[in-house]
């Protein structure tokens, strides 16, 4: 299985060795996109998808994501990046580049759930998601035959509050050890210390069972229940160091009613969750998400 993915990686790097991306945000003025389009163009790339947005054309911010074709692009990054500094300083760019054929490197962690983490198998294992799945990391051992059925490393490491410290060492020199780019929590259930999550600003993507900012926290399903909700849903968001309020990148819902039970919500919850996370993740490989404040632009 990991054969037959790691071809699918080594086709897609080679069919995108001269693509390219580059994410803006800066204050709103006129220019900005004649002077990035110019640029990209006298560099002899061809742009070949834009996306844009703006706060307020008076004084807010402006967000841009271009993609772009350059022919030999990996003889050029350097100086590519180099020459851009000038504009970025012109318009005070917050600004990246990123290259399609750099393919990240994933890290899931989960606990005894499993739809989550299967959700995102599937979508590797078909090929729509391009990255490479490094590392499973769990906290029980539910997962560990159907994660190494796939080639795929699985580590076990028994976690709890009174030993939060010496797991995340751990999990902090593996993420190290196979140079890690995302982390996702395919719900994972243990909450992440103000260290781990310093570390790995926007990288960590979590997965939470309830449309925030409703039912922050625990159970949420059954707290819905009880409150006789008529709409379930989730969110997918970056981890920050408030729980369940970091930058949203994606939600959905699904109507309930009176006849559903507490694990009838579950049930339904379990799908919302499943697509909601592949979504958020996919826009994130494909560098699409960025996060201003505590909110997202997403150019999906």
């Amino acid at each position: 299985m990991k054969t037959r993915i790691e071809g699918h990686l080594r086709s897609f790097q080679e069919n995108n060795r001269n693509r390219g991306r580059l994410l803006v945000s800066c204050p709103d003025q006129p220019g900005i996109v004649a002077a990035v389009s110019n640029f990209l163009y006298e560099k002899g790339a061809n742009i070949v998808e834009s996306s844009q947005h703006s706060t307020n054309p008076e004084g807010g911010t402006f967000f841009i994501r271009f993609e772009f074709e350059c022919e030999n692009l990996n003889e050029k990054e350097a100086l590519l990046e180099h020459d851009f500094l000038a504009i970025a300083e012109r318009f005070s760019m917050d600004w990246k580049f990123t290259y399609a054929y750099k393919v990240k490197k994933t890290a899931i962690f989960v606990s005894k759930e499993l739809h989550c983490l299967l959700e995102l198998l599937w979508e590797w294992q078909s090929g729509d998601f391009t990255t490479d799945i490094a590392l499973v990391i769990s906290n029980h051992e539910d997962a560990k035959d159907i994660v190494e059925s796939m080639g795929i490393p699985f580590h076990y490491i028994p976690a709890s509050k009174e030993i939060r410290k010496e797991v995340e060492e751990k999990q902090l020199q593996l993420l190290e050890d196979y140079d890690i780019d995302l982390i996702v929590l395919a719900r994972y259930m243990q909450i992440l210390t103000p260290d781990f999550v310093t570390a790995h600003p926007n990288r960590i993507i979590n997965i939470h069972h309830s449309f925030l900012p409703a039912f922050i926290g625990a159970r949420p399903y059954e707290r819905a229940y009880k409150r006789g909700v008529k709409l379930i849903g989730a969110t997918s968001h970056y981890v920050t160091n408030d729980l369940d309020e970091g930058p949203i990148i994606e939600q959905d819902i699904e109507r309930v009613n009176h006849r559903d039970s507490a694990d009838d919500l579950k049930k339904i919850g379990r799908l919302i969750e499943r697509t909601v996370l592949a979504r958020a993740v996919k826009w994130h490989l494909e560098d699409r998400v960025i996060v201003h404040e505590n909110r997202t632009i997403v150019f999906n």
